[in-house]
C-alpha cells in the first residue's frame, strides 16, 4: 500500500498519484488505471466509490504494480493491453506500445486510398499490429501485408489479429522489404524507429525494445531506407506514408523528393507537430514538384 494511504479507494489514489509524480507524466491517470485493473472495475466506478475499502490482498497487488511503474515500466505492459483507435491491443515486453500520434498515420493512409477499391496495402514494422489491424478493420476489402523483423513482436500481431477476428492478413517476418522481392502495392505505410542513438527521451523508454525506437546515430536511417526503396514496391499512382519525429519533417520531404516521389505533404498531429509525411509514385519524372 502506498505510504499515507488509508486503505480506501480515495486515499489509495491520492497517495499513489503523489508517489508516481517523479516517474510519470500522468501520475493520477496511471494510479487510476492500475487500481481499476486490480479491482476489476472501471475508472468511473473508482470515482463514484471513493470510500470503498480495498482488502489487503488487493492493496498488495496494487503496491507491486506501483513499484514497477515507478521503475519506469509502461502502464500498458502492466495492464497487458493498450487502446488504439477502435481496437484494444495486447501488448507487453518485446513490443512497442502504440502511441496516439500513430493514429494520424492510419487516418492519412485511409484517406489516400479512400477512392481505390480493394487496395493492396503494406505496413512495414508491424509491431503489435496497431496500424495493420486498424487498416484491416476500416477496409475489409483491402489485401493487407504486414512485415516485422522481430518474431516476438509479430506474435503479438498474430494474437491480436485472431482475437479481433481480423486474421485474414499476410504477416511476414523480415527486415523492411526483404520478404517482398518484386512485389508492389497501392500504399505503403510505416512507423519505423526514428530516434537517434543519443536521444534524451530514451531514458524514459528503457523498458521498450530499443530496436523499435532507435534508428541509428542520425535517427533517420530507417526512414531513409524505407523511402529510397519505396519506388521499387509501389504501383504507379501508389503512395507512401511514414510517421517521423517532430523535427524530421523537412528531411523526410527531402528524402521523398530525392526518391522521385511527388505530391509530397506533411500532416501535423494534435499538438501541432509535423508527424506524418506522404508522397505519390507516378513513375513520371516530369511530374516532380516542390513538397509542401
Amino acid at each position: 500500500m502506498p505510504p499515507d494511504a488509508d486503505g480506501k479507494v480515495q486515499g489509495l489514489l491520492a497517495a499513489a498519484g503523489a508517489a508516481l509524480r517523479p516517474a510519470s507524466d500522468s501520475p493520477d491517470l496511471d494510479a487510476e488505471l492500475l487500481l481499476a485493473q486490480v479491482l476489476g472495475r472501471t475508472r468511473a466506478w473508482l470515482k463514484a466509490h471513493g470510500e470503498h475499502a480495498v482488502n489487503a490482498s488487493e492493496a498488495s497487488r496494487y503496491a507491486g504494480l506501483l513499484s514497477r511503474r515507478m521503475a519506469g515500466e509502461p502502464v500498458a505492459y502492466l495492464l497487458g493491453h493498450r487502446g488504439f483507435l477502435h481496437l484494444e491491443l495486447e501488448v507487453g515486453p518485446g513490443v512497442l506500445v502504440p502511441r496516439p500520434e500513430t493514429e494520424l498515420l492510419v487516418e492519412t493512409a485511409l484517406e489516400l486510398v479512400r477512392a481505390r477499391p480493394a487496395p493492396l496495402l503494406l505496413d512495414l514494422g508491424t509491431g503489435s499490429g496497431a496500424v495493420v489491424l486498424a487498416l484491416a478493420q476500416a477496409r475489409p476489402d483491402a489485401r493487407i501485408t504486414g512485415v516485422e523483423a522481430s518474431a516476438s513482436a509479430l506474435s503479438y500481431t498474430r494474437r491480436n489479429a485472431a482475437r479481433l477476428a481480423l486474421a485474414d492478413l499476410e504477416l511476414l517476418e523480415g527486415s523492411w522489404y526483404e520478404p517482398l522481392p518484386g512485389r508492389r502495392f497501392h500504399c505503403i505505410v510505416s512507423n519505423p524507429p526514428y530516434l537517434a542513438t543519443d536521444d534524451p527521451h530514451l531514458a524514459k523508454l528503457a523498458h521498450e525494445p530499443r530496436t523499435a525506437l532507435v534508428a541509428g546515430p542520425l535517427g533517420t536511417e530507417a526512414l531513409a531506407e524505407i523511402i529510397s526503396r519505396a519506388p521499387d514496391h509501389l504501383l504507379p499512382g501508389g503512395c507512401l506514408a511514414v510517421e517521423h519525429g517532430y523535427r524530421q519533417g523537412a528531411e523526410v520531404r527531402r528524402l521523398m523528393q530525392e526518391s522521385g516521389l511527388t505530391a509530397i505533404h506533411t500532416q501535423r498531429d494534435l499538438a501541432g507537430h509535423e508527424r506524418v509525411t506522404h508522397g505519390e509514385y507516378t513513375n513520371d519524372p516530369s511530374s516532380a514538384q516542390e513538397p509542401s
